[in-house]
């Protein structure tokens, strides 16, 4: 498993798709498992039980998909145990109980006045009203987790 993190609109979104098509890999998204706004240590735990743990274990993962419209869980989509590479995309995505199933931790820095135009122009009007409690968030897991810090590879600059 390749895990690529980052604060929001560091450009996780845009090297997981670059290594998609390198690798003809599939990318599980973090946004698609948080549930909602408040829901970045639920996404962590969501990935390692619903996705990781049971690939890890020779069985096919349902990964879950949030509807961030519908505001409700839509139906989840089916990974094959029998995938060489995995890219998991998302704050979050190195966390520790995340990777320890990682074989590559790859973080990705950005300063934050440009993490923020990035997200709000690609998200603005679902995730301005959003962005200080994100953050918050992410602060909080970052202290805990010093994820740059473990990282394999750190990048800096637009990816």
């Amino acid at each position: 498993m390749i895990a690529i993190d980052g604060r929001s609109g560091a450009g996780k979104s845009s090297l997981a798709a670059r290594l998609r098509a390198e690798l003809d890999a599939p990318v599980v998204t973090l946004e698609d498992l948080y549930g909602g706004w408040d829901g970045l240590e639920r996404g962590i735990d969501l990935l390692v039980s619903a996705v990781l743990a049971p690939l890890r274990a020779g069985r096919a993962a349902r990964v879950p998909r949030y509807d961030w419209v519908a505001r409700d869980w839509g139906t989840p989509w089916t990974l094959a145990p029998a995938t060489e590479v995995l890219i998991v995309e998302g704050v979050g995505a190195g966390a520790r109980r995340a990777a320890a199933y990682a074989s590559l931790l790859i973080w990705i820095e950005e300063p934050g006045p440009v993490r923020k135009k990035r997200a709000l122009n690609r998200d603005g009007a679902t995730f301005a009203p959003y962005w200080d409690m994100w953050a918050a968030q992410e602060d909080a897991m970052l202290a805990r987790e010093h994820t740059p810090e473990r990282a394999d590879l750190v990048l800096r600059g637009a990816v």
